[in-house]
C-alpha cells in the first residue's frame, strides 16, 4: 500500500515521504490515527505543500545544526512545577514544556518533535534533555525542574 505521511513516524519516514507499507498497518493504523494518506495523483500537491512546509522550519545544514547545539548547551532552562508529597509532580513534564522553558530561557527555537524525553519527567531535579538537530548532531542540555512554593492554609 503506498501512502502520504503527513507526521513523522519512527523507523518509516518523515512528513512528506511517500511510503510503501503493508495494507494492514496502513488502513488499520496510519490512516486512522491521522498519520498518513492514501497516495493518490492529486495527493502529490499536498506532498509538496508539507514539504515546504518542513522545509521552512528545518534546520538547512550542518553548521547550522553545530551553531544551534553551541547556543542549547549555554541555556539554562528552568521549569517550576506543582508537586505533592514525596517530591512528585502533578502530571509530568512534556516535550512542549521543554521548548517553552528554552524559549523563555532566551534558548534557541527548536521544535518539540524534535526533543527526546529518555523517560517522563514526574519529579523535580536536574534532567539532560537531547534535542535531535540534525541526522548527525544531537544536542543535550541540562533542565532544572524545581517545587512551586506551596500556598500556606
Amino acid at each position: 500500500m503506498k501512502i502520504i505521511l503527513t507526521h513523522e513516524v519512527p523507523n518509516l519516514g518523515s512528513a512528506g515521504d511517500v511510503v510503501e507499507v503493508k495494507p494492514g498497518y496502513g488502513r488499520n493504523y496510519l490512516l486512522p490515527q491521522g498519520l498518513a494518506i492514501a497516495w493518490t495523483k492529486g495527493g502529490q500537491k499536498e506532498v509538496d505543500s508539507i514539504q515546504r512546509a518542513r522545509a521552512a522550519r528545518q534546520i538547512n545544514d550542518l553548521d547550522q545544526a553545530r551553531s544551534v547545539a553551541d547556543k542549547l548547551k549555554q541555556t539554562d532552562a528552568h521549569i517550576v512545577a506543582r508537586t505533592g508529597n514525596g517530591d512528585r509532580l502533578f502530571g509530568s513534564i512534556t516535550a512542549a514544556d521543554v521548548v517553552k522553558a528554552v524559549d523563555e530561557a532566551g534558548g534557541p527555537k527548536i521544535d518539540r518533535r524534535r526533543v527526546e524525553l529518555a523517560s517522563a519527567i514526574k519529579s523535580i531535579g536536574t534532567y539532560d534533555i537531547a534535542v535531535k538537530l540534525h541526522p548527525e548532531v544531537t544536542a543535550k542540555f541540562k533542565l532544572q525542574v524545581t517545587p512551586a512554593k506551596r500556598r500556606k492554609k
